[in-house]
């Protein structure tokens, strides 16, 4: 790990995050890229790699907090006002309920695949496959919205459990967590503004705990002293920046235009590398 990977890694995950381009797949790509530049077997990997790369998570985590932190405090204080009350007609407390709805069934829908998402990591070939899918995905939500006469501005609990269905198996590198989430909101009504909001949002939780557990279980405190701690901060720093900038602009671009730009985006990225990484990898 050097200061030059760190940047450039950071770069692509706070681009790639919240963009409807798999994060995880072009970290995928990003690092066994230069790997084979380097003449490095792409199979040779360390754990101060993985460690990385739930920093720069934690990173575009701190992004998504502070971009949303009024949203955020709306809900939890709307909750904590039906809780007291107990009244959950507040439009801000329901949406608290479908987002720990939506991160209960991620959870248990990601952990039986978890294992064959770890090994996908080193088959950056099937990643391209899985990102291709991703692109043909975004184009048949588009597909399917333009054709409904009214879009809804409010989630619901049916919409929040495919959403949350949609988020467990992009825990698969190259299926899109956002690309996946907000076409399941498209395909249920959602506007765009509404499904990216909320994608956004249930992206909090699953991050935050992902984030927390595999330190504690995997990471062996020892070996993480020997760390190039200087490149991992810089990392991270550069991640949440560039994750906040793409939030920001891409709230905006989303309100207007439609998502068919990063689909053929993945299409052609996902075929690319696939390809290449079959050949080279």
């Amino acid at each position: 790990m050097n200061f030059i990977q760190a940047i450039l890694m950071g770069i692509v995950q706070g681009l790639s995050e919240f963009l409807p381009i798999s994060s995880s797949a072009h970290l995928v790509f990003t690092s066994n890229f230069y790997k084979v530049f380097k003449g490095i077997e792409i199979v040779q990997t360390s754990n101060e790699e993985v460690f990385f790369d739930i920093m720069l998570h934690l990173g575009t985590l701190a992004a998504v907090i502070i971009f949303f932190r009024k949203d955020i405090m709306r809900i939890l204080n709307a909750m904590w006002n039906a809780f007291v009350k107990k009244d959950w007609s507040d439009k801000e407390a329901k949406l608290g309920l479908y987002i720990i709805a939506g991160t209960v069934i991620t959870v248990i829908l990601a952990l039986p695949i978890n294992e064959i998402a770890e090994k996908l990591v080193y088959t950056p070939s099937i990643v391209g496959v899985l990102l291709f899918i991703t692109g043909f995905t975004l184009l048949y939500s588009e597909y399917k919205s333009k054709k409904l006469e009214e879009k809804k501005s409010e989630v619901d609990l049916k919409t929040s459990i495919f959403i949350g269905l949609a988020q467990g198996l992009a825990a698969l590198p190259g299926f899109s967590r956002s690309g996946w989430t907000i076409a399941t909101g498209l395909f249920f009504g959602l506007d765009r503004v509404t499904a990216a909001r909320y994608s956004f949002l249930l992206s909090i939780p699953i991050i935050l705990g992902a984030s927390m557990v595999y330190p504690l279980i995997k990471i062996d405190v020892a070996e993480a002293v020997g760390y190039n701690w200087s490149a991992i901060i810089t990392g991270t720093l550069v991640s949440a920046i560039v994750g906040y900038l793409c939030i920001k602009y891409f709230m905006k671009f989303i309100s207007k235009f439609s998502l068919a730009v990063f689909g053929y985006y993945c299409l052609i990225t996902g075929l690319f590398t696939a390809v290449f990484f079959a050949i080279y990898g």
